[in-house]
This record gives C-alpha cells, sequence and structure tokens, in this order.
C-alpha cells in the first residue's frame, strides 16, 4: 500500500498542534488563530491515515478537512458506510489526548456510524 501524501511539512503541523494544546489550557481567552488551527487539524488528519492507512473510514472534521483511512473495504461512490465527524476542538482535543475517544462519542461531539467507525484504539496521537 502506498504511503500517505503529506501536504503539511511535518514540523510545520506538530508546531501546530503543541500551539493548539497550549492555548486550549491556556486561562487566556486568545483563540488560536484559524490558520494555525487549520495546520493543527490537516496536519493530525495526515496522521491518522499515515498511521492507520486504508479507504474504509472517512473521517471528517469541517470546514478543515477530511481523509480516508482504515484498512478494509474501499469506498467509491456516494457517502461511505463508515463515518466519524466532530469540530475541530474535539477534533484535537482526542488527537492530544485531552478528550478520550468514548467520553467524546458519549456526549455526542463525535457522530460516528458505520462498524469501523470507531478510531479509539488510533487516538491519542
Amino acid at each position: 500500500m502506498a504511503t500517505a501524501r503529506r501536504r503539511i511539512d511535518i514540523h510545520e503541523g506538530k508546531a501546530a498542534v503543541k500551539a493548539w494544546l497550549e492555548a486550549a489550557q491556556s486561562p487566556s481567552d486568545a483563540p488560536l488563530p484559524r490558520a494555525a488551527l487549520a495546520t493543527a487539524v490537516r496536519y493530525s488528519l495526515e496522521e491518522v491515515t499515515a498511521r492507520a492507512p486504508g479507504n474504509s473510514v472517512e473521517v471528517r472534521v469541517p470546514p478543515f478537512g477530511v481523509t480516508q483511512c482504515v484498512e478494509g473495504p474501499r469506498h467509491t461512490r456516494g457517502t461511505p458506510p463508515n463515518v466519524i465527524e466532530c469540530d475541530a476542538a474535539t477534533w484535537l482535543g482526542m488527537v492530544t489526548g485531552q478528550v478520550a475517544w468514548a467520553d467524546a462519542v458519549a456526549a455526542g461531539k463525535v457522530a460516528a456510524s458505520g462498524l469501523r467507525a470507531d478510531l479509539s484504539s488510533l487516538l491519542p496521537l
């Protein structure tokens, strides 16, 4: 299987995730710039794909990105049978270990449909 093509420089991506984590843990109300948030999300989606290549699960973090990952039946048309969708803060919380997969799903912060729509074994990164 081919390796995932990266669009975000690894060092830039790690720095963006670190900046998000610092902003999330900071008592100040200064939001992370949108460009840094987008970079953190896109980098982490690329990282999930690199760690679990495949096309059986689609992970959506609107409006910043989408990826297909996890080995299994390939999806080619229409809505895939295994879809995970959440907002950027929830996604990055799970990526960094600040939010547990099961807690996010139970709280309704993650919409997960399909038999393979469970990333608990891959998160946190």
